[in-house]
């Protein structure tokens, strides 16, 4: 990894660029835990509540998607990022103020959760393309598999820490220092030293967002991965805001379990990183999915109420297998999308990737009310599998390269 990290410092802006992903995964892995159980904490709360705030996010970030990928089309990624993450800071320190000071409430946590959204919607495109502004082509799967791995470095700090604040000194506590690290993060991205490049005059969002389809539906590989994840999104969205707090619903051991879960599938992530880092895959597709086939494991260990480890030892794999893809799936569409359009045909992506996540994560709780969450678990794990396994058998991701 020292051989690529001293290739990348080449190039201006990487380091910062990492810098800024430990930073703010480090609050992202304190979040999740954080809002979870400061929702189960307040008075009366149940697991509908807990899938009102965790969905909240996610509507207007699949409303404003497609207009977020038009803005990072036309202007500064990394000022687009940076002022979202900044904002985006104040937006957490009122939850965590509200919490710390006992006037919070699951409407108000939801209100917050969906401006957030709003700025979810402008950071998401934008962030997918600041990296391709910064190094060549040849070196993006290196430098996606760089920037994965100190983002999943610092989402490990995040979730042990964040266990342990949320337990020790309260959820609110846990959420400050979330909103602190979205600042500083925020900064050092709107100064990245990135001059832009001159963008044609559009005719109009209408004509951009035309453009961007006909690029996103071109793609049979493309178009068959964005329908396989609307359901994998959707599982997983739900496990990781709702089943898995609701799998560990004890205030004194729960956050410390479900933070264990999430290091680990964290440290998988970072061990998929380091391998991909050093592996060019003939088919990246190919194995990917295989891999991601097979991540339900971790719904099942939950689901069939295995020991602590073992569960710990599923979200390890899970982690594994969520970061090759997620590093062959960037660099594939880094590699065959054209730059001026990228954001555009990540939007889309976003829109159907997870356009129903929201659904599964407001109905997650009622549901797992109402038949168990070992049962909803079991369905999340064994429909992964048949979702990604579905995939595979479209030529184009069987065989896709990046040469």
């Amino acid at each position: 990894m020292r051989q690529e990290l001293k290739d990348l410092k080449a190039f201006p802006g990487f380091y910062p660029l990492a810098a800024s992903r430990f930073i703010s995964n480090v609050g992202n892995g304190i979040s999740p835990i954080a809002l979870a159980y400061g929702v189960l904490s307040l008075p009366g709360s149940s697991g509908g509540d807990l899938s009102i705030v965790m969905a909240a996010r996610f509507f207007p970030l699949i409303a404003f998607m497609l207009f977020g990928g038009v803005l990072a089309d036309r202007f500064r990624r990394n000022r687009l990022v940076g002022g979202s993450d900044v904002i985006g800071s104040f937006l957490a320190m009122t939850s965590a103020i509200s919490l710390i000071a006992g006037f919070s409430s699951v409407w108000l946590l939801a209100l917050m959760g969906g401006l957030f959204g709003i700025l979810n919607a402008i950071w998401w495109p934008a962030m997918s393309g600041v990296l391709p502004e910064i190094v060549p082509k040849e070196e993006l799967q290196k430098g996606n598999a760089v920037i994965g791995l100190v983002t999943n470095i610092g989402y490990i700090v995040g979730t042990l820490t964040g266990g342990v604040i949320v337990a020790t000194y309260g959820a609110g506590w846990g959420l400050l220092a979330d909103a602190l690290s979205f600042f500083i993060a925020g900064v050092i991205v709107w100064n990245l030293p990135i001059l832009g490049k001159i963008k044609e005059k559009s005719p109009g969002i209408a004509h951009d967002l035309r453009v961007g389809w006909k690029e996103f539906i071109s793609r049979s590989w493309v178009i068959a991965l964005v329908i396989s994840f609307s359901l994998i999104n959707m599982n997983f969205e739900s496990l990781l805001s709702v089943l898995g707090p609701l799998n560990f619903n004890d205030s004194q051991t729960g956050p410390k379990h479900w933070s264990y879960n999430l290091a680990g599938l964290s440290l998988g992530m970072l061990v998929g990183g380091l391998w991909i880092l050093k592996v060019k895959l003939k088919r990246p597709l190919f194995i990917s999915m295989i891999l991601i086939a097979l991540s339900g494991i971790w719904d099942l260990a939950l689901a069939l109420d295995f020991p602590i480890y073992t569960a710990v030892i599923a979200a390890f794999f899970a982690g594994i297998s969520t970061e090759i893809f997620i590093v062959t799936w960037y660099t594939s569409l880094q590699h065959h999308v054209p730059e001026e359009s990228y954001s555009r045909v990540a939007s889309y992506d976003t829109l159907g990737s997870f356009g129903i996540a929201p659904i599964g994560i407001v109905i997650a709780g009622p549901l797992a009310m109402h038949f168990g969450v070992n049962t909803i678990l079991l369905f999340t794990g064994i429909s992964t599998l048949l979702a990604a396994s579905a995939a595979l058998f479209v030529r184009s991701v069987r065989n896709l390269t990046n040469d």
